[in-house]
């Protein structure tokens, strides 16, 4: 099969799925890509670029849509150099929401379009009304809804559509729900694997004998995904256990939702609001590679996971899977996946006080808990099983490339 990815973070959620054709052979493959991504060796990888930013003029409300515009006219272009170069997709693999796919099949008509559909954007009842400090209003509204004109777009224009898991679906109006299949990209839960720890060592971060290490994995620091809270938690865990060492991988921005005036971050607000943190039991590694972040889960005595009704990041499943005493909040996206007391704790999103409590208490009674460790990876293992998840990613795509 020859299959052309396109995703602005490329490889993203086709990192597994590339790595299983190319072990497989027989196949060619191409990406297209913004300079955000990263290339994968015997993958032929081009980068698109926008000939300009939306004008300034163009109505708030379609800046999004112009944008889109824009990356699909490159992304055209560089499936044209694809061309020249002698490469033909039979399928195109399209991650949804930025206009990547708009005019690809007038750059190879014949080619199949499987689209990858990680939300749909709604004003109520979802992730844009969900902060009580960021309030709904009409205008705001008005530009939510405008931001799903183009995945409405590749909706309308692609062959097959995935969802990674129900909840995401379930945000899709419901005519559309029937032709989208729920389809995750899977856990590696031999490589996310529980191992016994003697302490958090990483190559500049030796936590070895220094107390119970409480962790947080983000890509940005942001209250999307509860980083107040947790920052305000941490404060009163630290009090109440004199040695809890405090662990936050992730970088300094905000991945998703609002961001704060130039110039400010949440982390430095948060830490100016909290001065009774204890600095030397507080730990920011930054971005971690796989292995160091695999050893930041393993070494954990409780994993919190935080998030308002959006979509559900890779690194809950993770620390399930590595055998994380997991403490999340009890939002629609974590409670298809957890369920409190039976593999986790739920608390409270917005509760800072529940939520130090139920740290508190992972900490203290680990042994009466060591079943929710077993549960949340057994929860991984039998829903989110790469091998079986990548088989199926596999099978869609020679259905389509056969078609």
């Amino acid at each position: 099969m020859n299959i052309l990815f396109l995703h602005r973070n490329f490889p993203g959620q086709y990192r597994h799925v590339v790595r299983r054709l190319l072990a497989e052979g027989g196949h060619r493959l191409a990406a297209i890509r913004s300079h955000t991504g990263a290339d994968i060796p015997k993958v032929m990888t081009r980068v698109f670029k926008p000939v300009r930013h939306p004008d300034k003029r163009t109505h708030h409300y379609v800046r999004n849509l112009e944008q889109a515009v824009l990356n699909g006219q490159a992304v055209f272009r560089e499936c044209m150099e694809l061309q020249k170069a002698g490469f033909t997709p039979d399928v195109i693999c399209a991650h949804s929401g930025y206009g990547m796919a708009f005019f690809v099949k007038e750059a190879f008509p014949e080619a199949r379009l499987l689209g990858l559909f990680e939300w749909y954007y709604r004003p109520h009842g979802s992730d844009s009304d969900f902060l009580p400090d960021d309030p709904m209003d009409t205008d705001k509204a008005c530009r939510i809804g405008m931001r799903n004109a183009a995945i409405l777009t590749d909706l309308a224009n692609c062959d097959r559509a995935t969802s990674p898991t129900e909840f995401q679906r379930a945000q899709f109006p419901a005519r559309f729900q029937p032709d989208i299949e729920v389809l995750h990209e899977g856990i590696d839960t031999e490589y996310f694997s529980p191992e016994p720890s003697e302490g958090l060592w990483l190559p500049e971060l030796d936590l070895r004998g220094r107390g119970p290490v409480v962790t947080y994995a983000t890509r940005g620091m942001e209250p999307y995904r509860g980083f107040p809270q947790f920052i305000a938690a941490a404060e009163q865990v630290q009090a109440r256990i004199p040695n809890a060492q405090i662990v936050i991988a992730g970088t300094d921005r905000v991945a998703y939702g609002k961001s704060l005036p130039e110039g400010q971050s949440y982390k430095q607000l948060m830490l100016d609001q909290h001065q009774g943190l204890d600095h030397s039991r507080l730990h920011f590694t930054g971005h971690l590679p796989y292995r160091d972040y695999r050893a930041l889960l393993r070494a954990s005595a409780a994993h919190v996971y935080l998030t308002i009704p959006f979509v559900l990041s890779w690194s809950l499943l993770e620390a399930m899977a590595t055998g994380c005493l997991v403490v999340a909040s009890d939002t629609e996206p974590v409670r298809e996946v957890m369920t409190d007391m039976e593999n986790g704790l739920l608390v409270d999103f917005f509760d800072v006080d529940a939520l130090a409590n139920r740290i508190v208490a992972a900490i203290t009674h680990a042994d009466d808990m060591t079943y929710l460790r077993q549960r949340a990876r057994e929860t991984v293992i039998q829903r989110y099983p790469q091998g079986p998840l990548l088989e199926r990613q596999v099978a869609i795509l020679r259905e389509m490339a056969g078609a």
